[in-house]
């Protein structure tokens, strides 16, 4: 490698104190994890109907209140502001937690249950499937009749850290993303009353509600729809890649070609990390890079719409790295399909597919890195150690409203 991308604090030789005993906590929490999934069964399916769990997913505790927190390795770092600013040892943002396992076993159920859109043909996981990273793998996903969405379908990994929702930042929590989808005519095609019409008419989701959300009464509330889904999407956890392991202490999790990898990442040459930082590889800000659309299809204004700002214009969500390798195609639009096309945009310099007559408000860290093939190849290599899908969420094989859960690539559309 170049000088120019060495000497930082992430050689794998240095040896540190800490490293045995990140290794045993490492090892106990996979330990734990292991008997926790084994043990855990989300919801209980019986002739006499659901039952919803009174168990926390894996990596949750469940505290004396009834509710769920976060636990993590990263809890036991410091950071400046209490933010992940791009080290290996940094706290996390602040996060989202505290539902009752009742109400993030509801959510589940709601999240792969076609009765959310308007004709029973769409459930939130059409979009979002485990098995493609809570993404679909689409370049532009389909909604409701086959009707082109209009963008890509973002992951859900890690949505509990994030401030901001949606492509353009639009919406402020999950709760008020929740409608967007719900009610698009290109995505799920419902209407609020529709929603809950069908919802009531259905016994068993009113008392699966009353369950989730006690002392409720015996209509289900809108509100209370948006809490269960937020509840659920806030435990799509995914802080065990092998990225993780190396960043705690395991210096062998890592191969020498993936850590050089890593240096490329961080290095002032490709600056990926000003933008992608970890540990959650996303900075949550909205960014004008200049990717382009699909052949055919017209200039997207993105964030400039919400936001009523001409420097945003055609700017984006900063998406987060985490399962990477599991989410093509790339970019808001899906223009690229693998990994390395894209990072390739990114080495073709500031602006390059910018359309003729656009004259966008570039980042300002996006540069021209000049990056050699080798390099690319090494940046490739590592964003492939950021996969983990330990917490993947079991997928109801039956839903409340007996439509086929839309999640199974036997059951889903192409």
């Amino acid at each position: 490698m170049p000088s120019r991308l060495r000497g930082d604090e992430l050689s794998s030789r240095s040896a540190r104190p800490l490293l045995l005993a990140c290794v045993l906590v490492i090892a106990a929490v996979a330990a734990a994890v292991t008997v926790t999934r084994a043990g855990m069964r989300p919801a209980t399916q019986t002739g006499a109907g659901f039952v919803l769990s009174s168990r926390c997913p894996p990596s949750f505790e469940l505290m004396a209140g009834g509710t769920c927190e976060l636990r993590d390795l990263y809890q036991f770092y410091d950071s400046l502001q209490g933010r992940g600013v791009g080290g290996t040892r940094t706290s996390l943002p602040p996060h989202r937690d505290g539902f009752r396992p009742e109400q993030i076993d509801l959510g589940r159920y709601l999240f792969f249950d076609p009765i959310l859109s308007g004709d029973g043909t769409q459930s939130c996981g059409s979009c979002h499937r485990p098995d493609r990273g809570f993404a679909d793998g689409k370049p532009r996903s389909i909604g409701i009749h086959g009707q082109d969405a209009g963008l890509a379908a973002p992951t859900l990994w890690n949505v509990a850290f994030l401030q901001s929702f949606l492509w353009d930042a639009r919406a402020s929590s999950l709760e008020a993303q929740a409608p967007g989808p719900l009610f698009s005519p290109r995505e799920m095609g419902n209407e609020p009353a529709r929603l809950l019409r069908s919802l009531n008419a259905n016994s068993t989701y009113r008392r699966l509600f009353r369950q989730a959300f006690p002392g409720s009464g015996d209509r289900i509330a809108e509100a209370d729809v948006y809490t269960a889904l937020a509840a659920f999407q806030t435990t799509l956890i995914s802080l065990n890649s092998r990225y993780d392991r190396y960043a705690h202490g395991h210096a062998a999790a890592l191969s020498e070609r993936e850590i050089a990898g890593l240096n490329v990442f961080r290095s002032f040459v490709a600056r990926c990390a000003e933008c992608h930082t970890p540990p959650l590889f996303t900075n949550g800000q909205v960014a004008v890079i200049g990717a382009p659309e699909p052949a055919g299809h017209p200039f997207d204004a993105g964030a400039e719409k919400t936001f009523d700002a001409i420097k945003l214009r055609g700017g984006f969500k900063v998406p987060t790295l985490r399962n990477i390798a599991r989410t093509a195609p790339y970019m808001h639009s899906g223009a690229f399909d693998t990994l390395r096309e894209t990072v390739e945009f990114y080495n073709k310099g500031r602006g390059n597919a910018v359309p003729p007559g656009e004259s966008l408000y570039l980042h300002w860290h996006i540069s021209s890195p000049d990056l050699t093939a080798t390099e690319v190849g090494l940046l490739v290599d590592f964003l492939q150690t950021l996969t983990d899908e330990a917490f993947t969420p079991e997928i109801p094989q039956r839903v409340p409203s007996g439509l086929p859960p839309l999640d199974n690539p036997k059951e889903s559309r192409t």
